[in-house]
């Protein structure tokens, strides 16, 4: 239960700004339902399927599930660990309906929620819109299962037939005359550079800048971009990392595109989700995700033929085998 209601309490929506009329719920916590479809209420063991955004009392997105294109799922726990948490605001909401959330950001930090880096405000926002519900109910645990099961499959298969023609939107929308590869990466070379191609065994020194096809920074290693994209993380150094090309070391649209470029190339790739993270996503990136990079290739390094080679082990000798009896 802490884990979802950590999860929770960094996640994020974009809902049309509503007035007053704010109830008072348990433990002080403050919501307004927006959109009241008149549906079941949410139940301890029900499946839920959120888009939420989370700001400060101040209007600072703190995050939004709507960057990654992906909404948050997970069962609702079946006995609320604390009072006045935002599960107890979902529990009186249905399919379908959305909210607007405040919770006293001490009274959160108290319970053990990690204080974002620079936080100011008095409460955490969360505008939260309610998707899917598969009702629990007295469904036995294999037909539920197999309910949320069906749901994510359907999920995955929309997000996969639409993939072309958000590639397709991208391209067109930020007039970029990518070339398309045989295996379907789309590259567009922003300025030349100088020199050969790298080839499998060298290691590409570079800058990037990775987005969403929404326009949304997800990860840079370049300081003055995840300034720009509010993402600062002070814990990141922010400079160019070190790729060995040919070593199964990053996902193969970044391996093909990279060995299509020179020292000093800058270049924008938009990479389908067969070359990217495939139909599982990896953390923020959701399934069937397609990605966008800009990058610089800042040096491009050969392996050094006369380094010493590693030493194999010596194997041990097959063991006999037992004599038949």
């Amino acid at each position: 239960m802490k884990k979802h209601f950590m999860f929770l309490a960094v996640a994020a929506l974009g809902l049309a700004s509503c007035g007053g009329g704010f109830k008072k719920g348990d433990d002080g916590v403050l919501y307004n339902i927006v959109t009241d479809k008149g549906g079941p209420a949410i139940q301890g063991g029900d499946f839920v399927s959120i888009d939420v955004v989370t700001k400060t009392d101040g209007d600072s997105v703190l995050s939004s599930s709507y960057d990654s294109g992906r909404p948050y799922s997970f069962p609702m726990p079946q006995k609320l660990q604390f009072k006045g948490d935002i599960y107890s605001v979902l529990m009186k909401m249905s399919e379908g309906d959305s909210a607007v959330v405040k919770i006293n950001a001490d009274s959160l930090f108290k319970k053990g929620l990690p204080k974002p880096p620079g936080f100011k405000g008095k409460y955490f926002v969360y505008e939260v819109k309610i998707d899917k519900v598969i009702q629990k109910g007295k469904l036995n645990d294999q037909v539920f299962a197999g309910r949320v099961d069906a749901y994510f499959k359907g999920e995955a298969e929309k997000l996969k037939t639409a993939e072309p023609a958000k590639i397709k939107k991208y391209l067109a929308d930020n007039k970029i005359d990518a070339t398309k590869t045989d295996s379907g990466l789309y590259y567009k070379i922003t300025k030349p550079g100088v020199g050969p191609t790298p080839a499998k065994g060298d290691t590409v020194v570079i800058s990037y800048v990775g987005k969403f096809l929404n326009g949304k920074v997800f990860d840079t290693n370049i300081k003055s971009e995840a300034e720009k994209a509010g993402k600062l993380n002070p814990m990141n150094p922010y400079q160019p990392i070190r790729l060995p090309l040919g070593q199964n070391a990053v996902i193969k649209g970044w391996e093909q595109g990279l060995m299509l470029l020179n020292k000093g190339a800058k270049a924008t790739m938009v990479i389908p989700s067969s070359l990217g993270y495939g139909q599982q996503g990896y953390q923020i990136i959701g399934p069937y995700t397609p990605l966008a990079f800009d990058v610089e290739v800042v040096n491009i390094v050969h392996p050094n033929p006369n380094a010493p080679k590693p030493q194999q082990p010596a194997l041990p000798p097959a063991q006999p085998q037992a004599e038949k009896k």
